[in-house]
């Protein structure tokens, strides 16, 4: 009771402190609030990426259809736009289209092999020959899931500008590595000696 008529006496000067403290408190809820959503959201976008994430033996399990299409939604995850997926064979080596967030063409030819399988010259000579030829691609990428190419289809790649992306590197794509990060790698993990031009 003492209290209560010591604030309604000295009104005055409690009311300036009461809203202060008041107004502070109401912006730590705000800020833990703020904090918690993100974390909520940050959280949620893990677990969607984790859901879309397939392990190899997954990726192994696809038809090749499949494939293109988890290959494009691959490159909508790492912000490429307009990706359209060709699905038909006589696609003339352009399996997946779309464009990278910094605008350029991106051309990707799709070989589902065996886990053990090497991909072979003719295929990369095939590819190098459509892709900026026929479809006018910046940046071409070949991403397989068998093993390796082979010395002749890599030398070529690495020749003519192909990304060759093998099982590993298709591997760390899977688990979230981002493509950008995965293109100047080139199939061997040493670097291109010169980057797709911009």
């Amino acid at each position: 009771m003492i209290a209560v008529v010591w604030v309604a006496g000295n009104w005055s000067m409690v009311w300036p402190v009461l809203v202060a403290v008041l107004a502070a408190a109401g912006w730590a809820l705000l800020r833990t609030h703020r904090r918690a959503v993100g974390q909520d959201r940050a959280w949620r976008a893990q677990e969607e990426a984790r859901a879309r994430e397939l392990s190899m033996t997954q990726v192994d399990a696809l038809t090749w259809q499949e494939f293109e299409k988890y290959v494009a939604e691959l490159c909508r995850r790492d912000g490429c736009r307009g990706v359209v997926v060709s699905g038909k064979s006589g696609d003339l080596g352009a399996d997946v289209v779309g464009y990278l967030a910094d605008g350029r063409k991106l051309v990707i030819q799709c070989k589902k092999y065996a886990a053990h399988r090497s991909v072979p010259s003719q295929d990369m000579q095939k590819f190098v020959g459509t892709a900026r030829l026929e479809h006018g691609a910046d940046v071409a990428l070949f991403v397989t899931t068998g093993h390796a190419f082979t010395r002749d289809a890599l030398g070529l790649a690495l020749r003519q500008d192909i990304v060759a992306l093998h099982r590993d590197l298709l591997g760390s794509w899977v688990k979230g590595a981002h493509l950008e990060t995965l293109i100047p790698l080139n199939g061997r993990g040493g670097g291109a000696k010169r980057r797709p031009s911009a």
